[in-house]
């Protein structure tokens, strides 16, 4: 109560920098907010080709596979990015102006929220035209959403507290994101490997969040309670530590400006 609190006095600002970082990412282009929708079907266009002969042959309704791996996928890498440069980006405001910290990573996280509530539109048109049936399962994608959403919105904390100590992240953190892809099956289909090893993927969040898209829309199920409690987890134990941090260091962040 006491973070939404906060954030509805500071609604002004938070409004102000949430349209400012979406004006920013398009600006100068032709295509404008167009590229919201072109960017992620370019890439699975891209991915389509490349992998549809060599996993695909295998795989029921590819296509909404590798889409729902693409859409969860880009909102988590834009979200993160964003969020872990936020506090440096930032830093000419709340070094002269007292404001939580925080609201800077949540800017950027709805600003890449706003990215994905738009690619999820196409996401759904595709469902319809490669017929698959609706069922109620669909709105159980919710909660994998809900946890995106907390658990970017930790991620972003942390790597923005590190990222104000520690300028070196960034290039850790871009080869920690090629890693993550492929270990998170975007464009594989992890049935092809043995059970233990299957759950050994469940060791990843972002797969997880995949996995009950996937699970949702191609398969019209709701996953187990266990799978449930386990992404609600992950989203929490990424938020308090996120949480944590900032509340610890929230006053040494000025003198790394």
């Amino acid at each position: 109560m006491k973070l939404l609190d906060r954030i509805k006095k500071e609604q002004f600002l938070f409004e102000e920098l949430t349209a400012r970082d979406f004006k920013q990412k398009y600006k100068r282009t032709i295509l404008g907010m167009g590229w919201s929708l072109l960017y992620p079907l370019l890439t699975l266009f891209i991915q389509r080709l490349v992998f549809l002969h060599i996993f695909g042959h295998s795989t029921p309704h590819y296509t909404i596979y590798l889409f729902a791996g693409n859409l969860v996928w880009s909102y988590f890498r834009e979200a993160t990015i964003g969020g872990m440069n936020a506090l440096v980006s930032n830093s000419h405001i709340f070094s002269k102006v007292n404001v939580p910290k925080y609201i800077f990573v949540l800017t950027k996280n709805v600003s890449a929220l706003i990215n994905f509530g738009l690619t999820l539109i196409i996401f759904f048109l595709f469902v319809i035209m490669d017929e698959l049936p609706f069922s109620w399962s669909f709105f159980s994608i919710i909660v994998p959403i809900t946890c995106l959403v907390i658990f970017n919105l930790g991620a972003g904390m942390i790597l923005s507290a590190l990222y104000m100590f520690f300028r070196d992240i960034s290039y850790l953190y871009d080869v920690f994101l090629t890693l993550l892809m492929y270990l998170s099956a975007i464009f594989y289909n992890v049935n092809t490997f043995s059970e233990s090893i299957q759950k050994l993927f469940l060791l990843n969040p972002i797969y997880c969040y995949i996995k009950y898209f996937r699970v949702a829309i191609i398969e019209a199920a709701i996953p187990s309670f266990s799978f449930n409690v386990l992404c609600i987890a992950y989203a929490l134990i990424v938020f308090a530590l996120g949480s944590f941090i900032y509340k610890k260091y929230n006053h040494e962040f000025l003198y790394y400006v």
